[in-house]
């Protein structure tokens, strides 16, 4: 692993090749998002959540079945928890008497199962969170800007911007793509991959303006090269282990954080992708050039003048 990590990749080299990748997920993201959108969760959408507990952990495909079979549609059933404790979510207006009408559909197997909760979320409270969500990941992503603009310079910030636009739309593209439920948890896990995905172009981006400043050579590829070479080790140590917790939580964590730890783990591989191959490459058709990190020096006046 340490003679791989300490090889020279030349990453540049095979730029046009990430470029297309990129551009082939980004062209199946936006039409399946086009296409077929979200299946958005019953915190966008509205409808009812029914929360039940068992003495002895249910099989959930079963629970979905009966009730399904009774008339109900749109039933996504997940433990709450415990594996006794079942929550279920009805994409349809609350009515009185549902939580019990649920409870006695599903007792009537012989299972002993008691109603704990029955509860409306209106459409209105939805469409407030995914406003309020979507404002929340368009200020992200101009803090974002201004501050790589501040530290840097604007064309590492147009970079950083297109390549979090790049992992954003991918990791959304994917949900809509394969139909797993977008609910809040998914758009807190796409806010952190935000953050993931900014640290590890900040890297990268800090040892290129440093290697510019360093290297008496014009080509920038090879500089780049060399920065994201010095920094492969760091990047694939950060993303291995943030997968590792990542893989157990998808394991371990119950239905509830499910789509939350997905949504992560295909946010740090794309982001990793994009702190390799595309925010640094994205600085050549940038044009950044050692001028923009390196003003050149002003000319005295009072020296032209003299003899």
């Amino acid at each position: 692993m340490q003679s791989l990590i300490q090889r020279q990749f030349d990453f540049m080299g095979k730029r046009r090749l990430a470029f297309a990748a990129s551009a082939a997920m980004l062209l199946v993201s936006i039409v399946s998002l086009l296409v077929q959108g979200l299946n958005l969760g019953l915190d966008f959408t509205g409808g009812t959540l029914v929360e039940v507990r068992y003495a002895t952990a249910p099989a959930l495909d079963g629970v979905r079945q009966t009730l399904e079979a009774a008339g109900f549609q749109d039933v996504a059933v997940q433990t709450f928890g415990a594996s006794t404790e079942v929550l279920i979510r009805l994409q349809q207006a609350f009515e009185a008497g549902v939580g019990d009408r649920v409870v006695d559909l599903l007792a009537r197997g012989g299972a002993d199962v008691e109603l704990v909760r029955a509860e409306f979320v209106g459409a209105q409270v939805g469409d407030q969170l995914r406003d309020k969500g979507g404002l929340g990941l368009l200020v992200a992503l101009g803090i974002v800007m201004l501050y790589v603009a501040f530290r840097f310079q604007y064309k590492f910030a147009l970079g950083a911007l297109l390549a979090l636009l790049h992992d954003v739309i991918i990791v959304v593209g994917v949900f809509s793509l394969f139909g797993f439920e977008f609910d809040l948890t998914v758009l807190a896990a796409v806010l952190a991959v935000i953050g993931y995905s900014l640290n590890d172009t900040i890297v990268v981006y800090d040892r290129i303006r440093e290697n510019i400043r360093k290297s008496r050579i014009e080509d920038m590829p090879t500089i780049f090269n060399e920065a994201i070479n010095q920094t492969l080790s760091r990047t694939l140590a950060t993303s291995g282990t943030t997968l590792l917790v990542l893989l157990a939580l998808v394991t371990l964590g119950g239905d509830m954080i499910h789509f939350f730890a997905v949504a992560l783990i295909l946010g740090v591989l794309i982001g990793t992708f994009s702190s390799i191959y595309v925010s640094g490459a994205l600085l050549l058709p940038l044009k950044l050039q050692r001028e923009d990190l390196i003003p050149a020096p002003k000319e005295d006046p009072e020296a032209e003048e003299l003899p």
